[in-house]
């Protein structure tokens, strides 16, 4: 049967909020959310459910190096490391579309102690478009009638965000 808007939208919001502790299919996810509750409200969704993940992130990564060990590991967090000496805050933009170092770049931001507000008006600006653009992938599949648009275009950003990450 049909989820109801409620359902889906604490479904969305709560797996993208824990995104960073449990292995979700984030980009999925929030492509998802375009196709089930449309443009607007689908960005919302997926804003809020990623600004909250990256609040617990910075949390995870300021309270705990050993949680922070376990979810992106050695590598993560020195690839995280080396990111933001070289590029300051524009790394978390950078990486909130990436696999990996999304999550190993605010869990980063937590470890170095980035001031709390300007870490989350970044985060919550990097997300916003990160979000618009799953939640267009998902509306616009929605319009064509083709779930196969909205899996390529989930499947998509963040390879095209991961080889960008690559080059750079």
């Amino acid at each position: 049967g049909d989820i109801s808007t409620p359902a889906a939208v604490a479904i969305i919001s709560g797996l993208l909020g824990l995104d960073v502790l449990l292995p979700v299919p984030s980009s999925l996810v929030s492509a998802a959310a375009g196709v089930l509750l449309g443009f607007w409200s689908g960005t919302f969704v997926v804003w809020a459910g990623m600004t909250l993940s990256c609040a617990i992130a910075y949390v995870i990564g300021s309270r705990s190096a050993r949680l922070t060990g376990r979810i992106v590991g050695h590598d993560g967090l020195e690839r995280a490391r080396r990111i933001a000496s070289r590029y300051g805050d524009l790394a978390v933009v950078l990486c909130r579309p990436v696999p990996v170092l999304a999550e190993a770049s605010v869990i980063f931001a937590g470890v170095v102690r980035v001031p709390p507000l300007r870490f989350l008006t970044v985060c919550a600006l990097a997300n916003l478009g990160v979000a618009a653009g799953y939640a267009a992938i998902g509306a616009f599949s929605m319009r064509m009638d083709s779930f196969l648009i909205a899996f390529g275009g989930a499947m998509a950003l963040p390879a095209l965000a991961w080889l960008a990450s690559r080059l750079l």
